[in-house]
């Protein structure tokens, strides 16, 4: 948690409809930290819906940011002690002079981690409020079984027959926000919500969730394309449910509710070592259609979309699960993973074409798994409204802290991004003047399209849209062709690197995303 960091100067005040909050400025911004959305989901309230927060009397302090969410696999906490179940808190920062009536585009931003760890404290928006000129909310949710757990007995007891309860703390969050955010000088009609990982695979479910309509104007996915990130339907989630419940003893299904809610943390945590969350299941009043077969059939919240991967995504899977791989075993893991083929595989990944089995692994994956499921997941967007894509490349990029392998190149690994678009606090070390210089065009671009609904930044790279398909994917999540929807070209990205910042529209090719279609199913990541 951050504490005060308070510049001198009158500390800026704003009434929302729970009461005042007295924040205070920072840098060339103004902050509101630790701002409650929803009551806290403890007690009783523990594994139901969100509800609207409280009336305050006096004026509340908003200069401590808020702890995390329970963390269900706390890698990459500085802190894992800073976590609790009372954590449906955001933070808002906005340009110095902004205040009610400035309507400034919002940026929404939902943090990733498995859906199991990770906090919206880590994402500063201070840097991206006053280059952008906008107003920035970062928030917290619900993880692990203590944000997703479908079961029957605790579904019941909602509108929207849901056990997806970070989801659900995702729309109110929205919905606070569209209450609230022009006393901070923001726009409640012009809002971008903007994820990276699961946080994009939550972009993904409010895309999908008839409730979510009208919350949102706009949609940035990072590194988490839907096509890639599919929800289980409830009928799975329920039966995981049930197992997890009988995991932590509550083995009595007209008790399992109340003994959920009366279980200590810790035994919810250890029972979901072995069974981690699915996150968000389909096929309830929250989310009737899986949201990727929902944007194949045109049956979603439709909004302009910006939508990337990093350059070798899968470098950080790799790292923590293999590497020292030689090269007998990633031929055997080829063969293994990808049956009659495997051959295939190895003759168009071969360890002497990557310099070592852990990089020829880590494009395998990375090309089968975000970098195709990126493009194909474009093409359902570019064929129904305006589409901006971009593959970040930055060969020096640092790695999240504590996961840097000694040895191994990890640059352009999975949310190598994230340092150049926050006051990113779980970098590895801080960026070079040239990637500061990158992580200001990137802000800009990124504020430009919150601004217009296109990356349209005077004096830098024109940003092209990604295509012009007129046809629709096929209904399960898949464009047809190499192109948009059922169009014949290729997918144009913004390559966003240190030194060259440029158009492309080989994306597909130097992922081999032909190869790939006909091959989707591999090893897990």
């Amino acid at each position: 948690m951050a504490g005060p960091a308070a510049d001198a100067g009158p500390r800026p005040v704003v009434t929302v409809a729970q009461g005042t909050l007295r924040g205070q400025n920072h840098d060339r911004a103004q902050e509101f930290l630790g701002v409650p959305y929803a009551e806290p989901p403890v007690g009783e309230a523990r594994l139901r819906a969100p509800r609207e927060p409280r009336r305050w009397s006096g004026v509340r302090e908003a200069d401590i940011q808020a702890p995390a969410c329970v963390q269900f696999s706390p890698f990459g906490l500085a802190d894992p002690s800073a976590a609790g179940e009372d954590c449906l808190y955001l933070d808002v920062y906005r340009p110095r002079g902004a205040g009610a009536g400035s309507r400034l585009p919002v940026i929404l931003w939902i943090h990733g981690g498995a859906y199991s760890q990770g906090t919206g404290t880590q994402f500063g928006g201070r840097t991206m409020a006053d280059l952008t000129n906008s107003v920035v909310v970062s928030i917290n949710y619900r993880l692990g079984q203590l944000g997703y757990l479908a079961l029957p007995e605790l579904v019941r007891e909602n509108a929207r027959r849901s056990g997806s309860f970070g989801l659900l703390d995702q729309v109110e969050a929205l919905r606070w926000t569209r209450q609230n955010i022009a006393a901070f000088g923001g726009n409640p009609g012009n809002v971008t919500v903007s994820g990276q990982s699961a946080g994009s695979g939550s972009v993904c479910g409010l895309l999908a969730a008839p409730s979510a309509a009208g919350l949102f104007h706009r949609a940035v996915l990072q590194s988490g394309p839907c096509t890639l990130i599919r929800t289980p339907d409830s009928t799975r989630a329920a039966a995981q449910a049930r197992e997890f419940a009988e995991a932590v003893g509550c083995t009595d299904p007209a008790r399992a509710d109340a003994c959920l809610r009366a279980a200590p943390v810790a035994a919810l945590v250890e029972a979901a070592r072995t069974r981690p969350t699915s996150g968000p299941a389909w096929g309830d009043g929250l989310l009737p259609v899986d949201p990727a077969a929902a944007i194949g059939t045109g049956e979603w919240n439709r909004v302009p979309v910006l939508i990337g991967s990093t350059r070798s995504e899968s470098r950080l899977f790799v790292a923590f699960s293999q590497p020292r791989l030689t090269e007998a075993e990633y031929t055997a893991h080829i063969l293994a993973g990808y049956g009659t083929a495997g051959p295939e595989v190895l003759a168009r990944y071969p360890v002497s074409a990557y310099g070592s089995p852990y990089l020829a692994l880590s494009a395998v994956m990375t090309d089968s798994s975000f970098a195709c499921h990126t493009a194909w997941t474009t093409r359902l967007f570019a064929s129904q409204v305006p589409t901006f894509a971009y593959e970040f490349d930055d060969p020096g990029s640092p790695t999240l802290a504590g996961a840097q392998v000694p040895g191994l190149d990890m640059a352009n690994a999975h949310s190598a991004e994230l340092a150049y678009l926050h006051d990113f606090t779980a970098g590895d070390r801080p960026l070079t003047p040239v990637q500061t210089a990158l992580a200001t065009r990137m802000k800009r671009y990124w504020g430009a399209f919150a601004r217009y609904g296109a990356p349209t930044v005077p004096g830098q790279t024109p940003w092209p849209a990604a295509g012009t398909g007129t046809g629709k994917g096929n209904g399960n999540g898949i464009g047809k062709g190499e192109g948009n929807g059922r169009g014949s070209g290729p997918v144009t990205v913004l390559t966003l690197n240190p030194e060259a910042t440029r158009p492309s529209s080989s994306f597909e090719s130097d992922h081999r995303c032909a190869f790939w279609r006909t091959r989707l199913s591999g090893p897990p990541l």
